[in-house]
Parts: C-alpha cells; sequence; structure tokens
C-alpha cells in the first residue's frame, strides 16, 4: 500500500500543494503543505508551461520544507474544460460461482474496452454506477457474492491528452514522473457530500476563480459532469470594465461590497450609497459610482453562471433527479445572497451552500470552501470515499473493507522548522484596507443601469 502521497490542485488561482501520509489504521498525517499563486494558466488549461511549472515547484518546495518523507504517489487534479464523459458497460462469466476482485478487475476492463474513446483523449476515470450479479438487482459491491455472470454500468472520464501531457511536462520540473488524474468536480464532491446526500444523489456546483465545475453524484458513482468557462474573477472583469477602473480597485470592490442582499438605496442602514474609485489610465482622478449600480452589474455575472450550469443540467435529465438537493462550494460561494438568489433560480431544489470536510493540522485550515478541491484529492488518496474503479492508470482501485469504512482519524504533525506558509489567497472572503480608494459618499439619487445593460448584450 502506497503511505504517502503528493496532492496538488492546479487552479487558475492557486496551486495548492499537500503531502500527506496515512497507516493501517488509516490515520491520516498532514506533512506539509503549500500554496502558490498560479501562473501560466487560465481556465483550467495551461498556456505557458514555464509560468506553471515554477509555480506547482514553488508550491511543492514549500510543503517538502517539513518532511523528509519519500512520495508514493501523486495526484492532481484536473480541469473538466478538457474532459469527455461517455456511459459503457461490460459483462463477464464467473468461472467459479464465487465473485473476487478479479472478476471485478475483468468487467470493469471489459466496459472500458467496449467504450468507444475518442483518439485524442486519454481515460481518467472508470466508475461503476452499479453491478448486477445473474441479472439481479443493482448491487453497490459485488465482492464475495455468488453468481455465474457479472454485469457492471459504469461512467468513464477522458482528458484530452495534449492537456494531460502539458500537466505532466510542468511538473517534471519538480521532479514528478509517475501521475494519477482526479476530476476536479469529482473531488469536489467527494470533500463536501455527506453519506445522506450521496445515498439520495446530489449537485456539487463548485464556483472557482475563472471556471464553474459540476457533477451530480450518486452512491459512490458520478452520474453526470459538466464545466462552464466562468468564475468569479469575471465579476472583477465587468467591474473594472463598467465603472472604467483598474482591475486591483475593481477586486476590492469586489470584495468590499460584493452582496446580492444589501440595501444600497438611500436611507439604507449603512448610510452609504456611493464609492469613490480610480479611474483607469490615470490612478490620481477619482469617480463616483453608485453602489446599487455596483451591486446590479454582480448580480447580473452571478446569475449568468447559475443559469448556465441550470440549463446543462437540464439538458442532461438529471436536475429534477436530485433527491439531496444542490450544493454550492467553491470561492463564489462565499458571496453574500448567492443562496438566496440560487434558490431562486432552482425553483423548488433545496440549496445548499458547503465547505469541505475539516482536516485538522498544523498547517493551514482546510474547512474553506475554496479548498475543496484539494481536501477531495486527500480524501480520493486515503480511500475512504470510493468504490471499486479504474484510475488514470487503468487499473483497480480498491475500497477499504467495510469495517475500516469510516472518518478517518486525524493526527496533527507539527511544524518544528520554519514558520509554514499558511496564508493563502481567499479572494472571495476579505480585504485589506486601502484609503485610496472606495471612499463612502454622501447619498444621492441612483442612476439607471440602462448602459450596462446595453453593454451586456453586446458581450454575449
Amino acid at each position: 500500500m502506497n503511505n504517502t502521497f503528493l496532492a496538488i490542485d492546479i487552479g487558475s488561482s492557486n496551486i495548492t500543494a499537500v503531502i500527506a501520509k496515512h497507516d493501517l489504521e488509516y490515520n491520516i498525517n498532514i506533512l506539509g503543505t503549500g500554496i502558490q499563486r498560479s501562473g501560466g494558466i487560465n481556465k483550467g488549461l495551461i498556456i505557458n508551461i514555464e509560468e506553471a511549472s515554477k509555480a506547482i515547484k514553488d508550491a511543492v518546495s514549500i510543503a517538502k520544507r517539513t518532511t523528509t518523507e519519500l512520495i508514493d504517489t501523486t495526484v492532481v487534479s484536473i480541469s473538466g474544460s478538457y474532459s469527455k464523459s461517455i456511459r459503457s458497460s461490460g459483462s463477464v462469466n464467473v468461472p467459479n460461482g464465487l465473485i473476487t476482485e478479479t472478476e471485478i478487475n475483468q468487467v470493469m476492463q471489459m466496459a472500458l474496452y467496449n467504450a468507444t474513446i475518442v483518439p485524442e483523449y486519454e481515460v481518467v476515470h472508470v466508475v461503476p454506477i452499479f453491478f448486477k450479479v445473474d441479472d439481479s438487482v443493482e448491487v453497490d459491491n459485488p465482492l464475495n457474492m455468488n453468481g455465474s455472470r457479472l454485469e457492471v454500468s459504469v461512467y468513464i472520464v477522458t482528458a484530452k491528452r495534449t492537456a494531460l501531457t502539458n500537466i505532466k511536462s510542468a511538473l517534471k520540473t519538480s521532479g514528478i514522473e509517475i501521475v494519477k488524474f482526479v476530476l476536479d468536480s469529482y473531488s469536489s464532491a467527494l470533500a463536501v457530500l455527506d453519506d445522506q446526500q450521496k445515498k439520495f444523489g446530489a449537485i456539487v456546483i463548485n464556483l472557482g476563480a475563472t471556471t464553474t465545475e459540476f457533477v451530480y453524484f450518486k452512491g459512490n458513482s458520478i452520474i453526470f459532469n459538466g464545466f462552464i468557462p466562468v468564475g468569479s474573477n469575471h465579476i472583477t472583469n465587468d467591474l473594472s470594465v463598467m465603472l472604467h477602473t483598474p482591475p486591483s480597485a475593481a477586486e476590492k470592490i469586489k470584495l468590499e461590497y460584493g452582496s446580492l442582499l444589501r440595501n444600497y438605496s438611500p436611507n439604507n442602514e449603512l448610510g452609504v450609497t456611493k464609492v469613490k474609485i480610480p479611474r483607469i489610465g490615470d490612478e490620481e482622478s477619482i469617480s463616483e459610482v453608485a453602489l446599487d449600480y455596483i451591486q446590479t452589474i454582480i448580480h447580473a455575472r452571478v446569475e449568468e453562471v447559475l443559469v448556465l450550469v441550470k440549463n446543462k443540467l437540464k439538458k442532461s435529465g438529471h436536475l429534477d433527479n436530485t433527491g439531496s438537493g444542490i450544493v454550492i462550494t467553491g470561492g463564489m460561494s462565499y458571496l453574500d445572497g448567492i443562496k438566496k438568489l440560487a434558490e431562486k433560480i432552482y425553483e423548488g431544489i433545496p440549496i445548499s451552500v458547503s465547505n469541505p470536510k475539516n482536516i485538522k493540522n498544523g498547517f493551514m485550515s482546510f474547512d474553506e470552501a475554496n479548498m475543496a478541491t484539494i481536501v477531495g484529492l486527500l480524501f480520493y488518496s486515503l480511500g475512504t470515499n470510493r468504490s471499486y474503479q479504474l484510475d488514470s492508470s487503468k487499473k483497480l482501485v480498491k475500497p477499504l473493507k467495510k469495517d475500516r469504512m469510516m472518518e478517518p482519524k486525524i493526527s496533527v504533525v507539527e511544524n518544528t522548522s520554519e514558520k509554514p506558509m499558511t496564508q493563502h489567497v481567499r479572494e472571495e472572503i476579505q480585504i485589506k484596507d486601502n484609503s485610496t480608494i472606495l471612499t463612502p459618499l454622501v447619498r444621492d439619487k441612483k442612476k439607471g443601469v440602462s448602459k450596462f445593460w446595453n453593454k451586456v448584450s453586446e458581450w454575449f
């Protein structure tokens, strides 16, 4: 069994690397963590290998500072932007009448063999939706069952070969040669869903910096996954364009005043209706902007993202079949009022905003929405949240035995060397004071936003 593993979340905003170790009792020890701002990555794709390689190498190097353990396995997240998914099925005879892991592997490999994989794509996951023994009812785990025939229905995730090759090339500078890939949305589902939600089926929407990944997860399997190339950075860009202000000021506006609920009309509780912002190209020049106008810009972009996801889910036929509703996570989920807006858009479907399951350690906080992917990679590597499946090397991944299917015990490894890097970018959460911009002004009559809607219509 591989004991020490490195998990790397390659995001468009940050690169997060975590080294962890699990023992025969399935305790998990966080040995080291590292976070660096991403470079050379846009919308989940590597667009500059040199910059991406440096960011990954720096994150891994920081994580390695506090441990001398040799890494056995490396798991890396991949974006749904370059993935395709299909369904397939397979069946095999059971010669001895007793189903072993040999037959499970054979039937999974048969389902993969029967699938039509696009030539320029490689397999990332082969996850069973259900097994059948002798045409019986669907079963989750057929191991040690008696029968003469074993069938399986699987969900196969593939990814563009060139994209995976670019990731491997970027990892080589860190001395990483062999990796296993895990779909971002699959990882997020493992991190935020509890057993009840998995049993009845749930949709997880991960709202990231430049992408939105979503997955319908039921039992231990992916049923459907999708991707939208829009994220929280697009809100910043919208504000920058519409308000004619530098991106840094637009980001500050988003973090300080980003809300879908707050009342910015005259006589509001805050007593503020306008702010001062610098002009792009001439930051010495200050202009005044109504806060309700800013709110309209933010609302339009967030609504667009949620509607696009809804349309894709509706087209797939899975939107009305989610027994546990929709779970929203990712950095944009911190936006005030996003739950209420989602409830209006997804009429009648329960909506919750969730952070990943916490892993206590002496390095960083994992129970934050923008840590969902890295936490899912840790749980995927630990194995407590997976069924029999084929990984990206097409090898059988085994679940834990039933008596070990429990939440992992967490052991803390204190950092006794230098002070660890615990700060990371939480773009949707906090903001530092800057007296040069965003100065509140006195109340004024709010202005119309007709120009804004004309601008939006040009974009789409």
